[in-house]
Formats: C-alpha cells, sequence, structure tokens
C-alpha cells in the first residue's frame, strides 16, 4: 500500500475518532466505537479514500497501535488520546515503579510548577520507555523527559490505566511526583 495514502488517511481517522466525528457526520457511541460501515462511507463522502482493506491495513500496521476493532470487526475506534468525553471501559492497574512523560524544554518551567495536567485531552499519557517519550517530546520543539515515580503515586492513590495500545494515562501528575532527567 502507498505509505502516503496510509499516512494521510490515519491522520484523518485520528482526527475524527479521537476528536471531531461530527466533522464527517460519523457517530460515536459512549465508548468511543463507530460503526466501521458508516465511517467509510462518510470518509468517502469527505474525500478520503477508505476501503474496508485500507482500514484492516491501518489498525494492523500502525506502530502506535492507535486504533482497534472490537471481536466482531465491525466497529472501530481509537485506543487512546481523545479529547472528546468518552468511557474507554479501562481499569486501574497497578503501574511500574516509574513512568515517562516527553515534552518541549519550553514547557518545563510550567510543568515543574502545576505538574502534568491532561488539557484537552481525558487523561496524561506515560510510556514505559524513554525513547518513546523523547520521540512524543520532539513533536512540540526540543525534546525533555520527565521522570514519574508512579508507584509512589499509586501508593497515594491516584489510578493508573493502561490502553489497549500500552499506553499507561493518568488523570495527572503532581509536580512532587516528577523528576527530570
Amino acid at each position: 500500500m502507498d505509505d502516503k495514502i496510509v499516512t494521510k488517511v490515519s491522520k484523518f481517522l485520528s482526527f475524527v475518532l479521537r476528536h471531531k466525528p461530527e466533522a464527517i457526520g460519523v457517530e460515536l457511541d459512549a465508548n468511543g466505537w463507530a460503526d466501521v460501515d458508516a465511517l467509510i462511507e462518510k470518509s468517502n463522502k469527505a474525500n478520503i479514500p477508505l476501503t474496508p482493506e485500507l482500514l484492516q491495513h491501518i489498525v494492523e500496521t500502525n506502530s502506535k497501535k492507535r486504533f482497534a476493532f472490537n471481536e466482531q470487526q465491525n466497529k472501530i475506534r481509537a485506543s487512546q488520546g481523545h479529547s472528546i468525553e468518552i468511557e474507554l471501559e479501562l481499569n486501574a492497574v497497578e503501574p511500574p515503579a516509574v513512568l515517562y512523560h516527553g515534552t518541549a524544554e519550553s514547557f518545563v518551567g510550567s510543568i515543574l510548577e502545576k505538574g502534568l495536567l491532561k488539557q484537552q485531552r481525558q487523561h496524561v499519557h506515560l510510556s514505559t520507555d524513554v525513547e518513546t517519550a523523547v520521540k512524543v517530546g520532539q513533536r512540540h520543539g526540543k525534546p525533555k523527559v520527565f521522570e514519574v515515580l508512579a508507584k509512589q503515586m499509586h501508593t497515594e492513590g491516584h489510578k493508573f490505566y493502561l490502553s489497549a495500545n500500552g499506553v499507561w494515562l493518568v488523570d495527572e501528575v503532581p509536580p512532587a511526583f516528577l523528576r527530570t532527567t
């Protein structure tokens, strides 16, 4: 498959399934699921060429596993990163001792003062490795990585969730649980 088309459609799906389903008239249920046939039909009407085969390819090959089908493969949703209110049906789990968050160097002062806040998203996103955090931070400028004392946060009552694609989620990270690397 043409990598440019795959990238374009993947970004479009992220936009629609995480932020603006109404942009093409797709409806998400309370758990973020969209009907696959409706998504394909409305994407094509919006001049985004989408076929069942392309959708399957994107779900199976996306390196970040951003999308998932239900068991019947007739519904699809984004695994996390929503700015719209949905219930991902995640159970709280015990995190590893340390997780990582990548950001741009320009945000370090504010983060040290206020902590990590979810901003327009439903959760703060954390990773298990520094490399992923660096990649995330690079999207916004010169990267800076924070260590998050996740186990200590968990012990003190903060709930952590693990999304289907391996991203750790939490409501916020207060400054006391942050260390700069």
